[in-house]
This record gives C-alpha cells, sequence and structure tokens, in this order.
C-alpha cells in the first residue's frame, strides 16, 4: 500500500474515534508530498522521516508536534500488518520552551477598543475586509466570555439567544457542543452589533453567520488575525517580557480566564471547587486543559497568597 492511501485509511480511522484530526493530516499529507504521495510504505526510511522532521530552520516546538503525528500513523501501520517497525528517530531534540501566553490588561485593553475606529480609516479598503462594529464586537466578545476565535467565526444567528444571555457553541474539539451565558454588558454589546448589522448588512439572513466582513459575508479566520494585528501595532500593545511572540488573538481567552479565577480570590468564592465550572464554560475535557490557561500574573499570585495566609490564620487559630 503506498503512504497516501495508508494515511487516508488512518484518518478515517481516528474519525470514527471522534476527533476531527485536521493538524494531524495537514502534517501527514506534507509528509506524504515530501516522500512522494506513492511511496510504498515499506520503503519509508528513517533518514527520509529525519529529513522531513528537522524541515530547513531551527528546531521548534512543531518539530515534536510532526514526530507525535507520525508516530500515531506508523504505530497504526505496524498494527495493520503494513510495517514491522516504526522508522522514527530514537534521540529526541529537546523542547524549545513553551510559549508564554499574555495577560492584557484592562489598559491595554482600553487602548485596542479606542485605536478600533482610527485603525480601520488608516487601512487601504482594498486589506480591510472587518468593519470597526464587527471588531469592537469580536474583541469584547473574546475578551468576556474567553471563547477561541474559531468558536467566535463559526456562530451562526441561530446560535446566540439575546433574550436568554446565551450562546450555543457547537462542533468544537472532538465535535463537542456547549451552552455559554454571557454577562447583561456583554449581551448589551452583540444587541447593538445585530442593530449595526440590520441596517449595514440588511441581506444577512437568520440562517446566516453572525459575524460578516464587509461584504456581508462570514469574517475569515485570517481575515481576523491579520485586522487583530494591525490594531495591537496601531495601538502599540507590544510584550518587553522577552517573549518569542506579541500578543495574540487567541491571548484574550488566557486573559479571561486569569482575570476570572483572580476575581473569585477577591470575593473569598471556593476556586478549588469553582475551578472546574471554568474549565466546562470554556469547554475543555478535562481539568489540566485549563491549567493551561491559568497564568500567574502579579495580581492573581497576590490574591492566591492572601488566601493562602487566610488558610494557614485558620489553622493555626484551630492549633
Amino acid at each position: 500500500m503506498n503512504i497516501n492511501d495508508l494515511v487516508t485509511h488512518y484518518v478515517d480511522f481516528r474519525r470514527t474515534l471522534g476527533e476531527k484530526c485536521q493538524s494531524n493530516e495537514t502534517i501527514l499529507r506534507s509528509f506524504c508530498r515530501a516522500i512522494g504521495a506513492r511511496t510504498p510504505v515499506t520503503k519509508i526510511r528513517s533518514k527520509d522521516v529525519t529529513t522531513f522532521l528537522s524541515g530547513t530552520g531551527p528546531i521548534t516546538r512543531f518539530w515534536h508536534v510532526r514526530y507525535f503525528a507520525l508516530k500515531g500513523f506508523f504505530r497504526f501501520a505496524v498494527s495493520r500488518g503494513h510495517l514491522d517497525k516504526i522508522p522514527l528517530p530514537t534521540v529526541l531534540p529537546k523542547r524549545p520552551p513553551t510559549l508564554a501566553p499574555y495577560i492584557y490588561s484592562h489598559a491595554e485593553m482600553r487602548r485596542l477598543l479606542d485605536a478600533i475606529p482610527s485603525t480601520q480609516r488608516s487601512t487601504p479598503r482594498s486589506r480591510s475586509r472587518m468593519e470597526p462594529t464587527t471588531m469592537r464586537a469580536i474583541v469584547l466578545l473574546m475578551y468576556g466570555a474567553g471563547l477561541r476565535h474559531s468558536e467566535v467565526l463559526h456562530l451562526s444567528n441561530a446560535d446566540v439567544d439575546l433574550a436568554n444571555s446565551l450562546l450555543t457553541v457547537r462542533n468544537t474539539k472532538f465535535f463537542k457542543s456547549r451552552l455559554v451565558p454571557i454577562g447583561r454588558d456583554l449581551t448589551e454589546v452583540l444587541r447593538e452589533y445585530v442593530g449595526w448589522r440590520r441596517v449595514a448588512h440588511p441581506s444577512v439572513g437568520d440562517d446566516g453567520p453572525f459575524f460578516v466582513g464587509r461584504h456581508g459575508t462570514a469574517v475569515h479566520r485570517c481575515t481576523l488575525q491579520s485586522a487583530f494585528t494591525r490594531l495591537r501595532e496601531h495601538a502599540g500593545v507590544r510584550r518587553t517580557d522577552g517573549g518569542r511572540y506579541q500578543p495574540r488573538l487567541h491571548d484574550m481567552r488566557h486573559a479571561f480566564a486569569v482575570r476570572r479565577l483572580t476575581e473569585w480570590y477577591r470575593q473569598g468564592a471556593d476556586v478549588q471547587r469553582l475551578v472546574y465550572h471554568l474549565s466546562v464554560y470554556l469547554g475543555h475535557s478535562c481539568l489540566s486543559d485549563t491549567q493551561v490557561y491559568l497564568t500567574m500574573t502579579p495580581e492573581l499570585l497576590q490574591q492566591a497568597s492572601m488566601r493562602f495566609e487566610w488558610y494557614a490564620h485558620k489553622e493555626d487559630d484551630h492549633a
């Protein structure tokens, strides 16, 4: 069997288990092109795999992403009798440092929101497919509800129940869906957006996308990311902590989680119990996924330390 056909069988198999398998399929198809799509599986050599993994630049975290994508595929090939052994390197390079998320401050969020109109005016119309009102609503929704940008862009009008302040997020990781309640202020933001959209894009039907671009069609991921990069640069929001990447749109999700946790500490709530609710709200399948977002900012660390001192004094009183 050739490599391309076996990749098809493998991807179909993973999807029967409930995975979307989009990223892994992209990597495996790239591997097929690198060694030849019609190359027999038995002709794959370790040096071919090593060359593909190494690429042409320095070792990044993506090396390990490609490695584990190939590892799963080759294990499948061995289990089905197409290979005798896995042609992967036995020595793995050290993982680069984990990407440090950026936590936006309230002042930075205000600068971003204030800069939206001027950023759009200074951007040539041929490059700007996002209107200011749409950009503002998306940024506030991501910051206020912690949604992934893909979840925001996939919302349809039917998914947004403003009467009950409830969003339905459909078919996320592992084809899961969830209900996301939102607060009064955020509900009002979305209600104002709907009113503007009815005037600016009257052709958008009830079954259409909730957020639309300048031409009344769904907003593409690359369009949103490019627009946000221009906005961030125009607002002068940049990191100075030596991080490898400038603040990203996805960091809004990190900021939401940290802000929520900090507020619970400040209120004296049972954070150990509520963090499970936060995990469900964010759409995670296990608590360890949520821990990635709980970056220790100085404010969060202070609140956690104060809570620890309170518990310590309480224990001393009972001693």
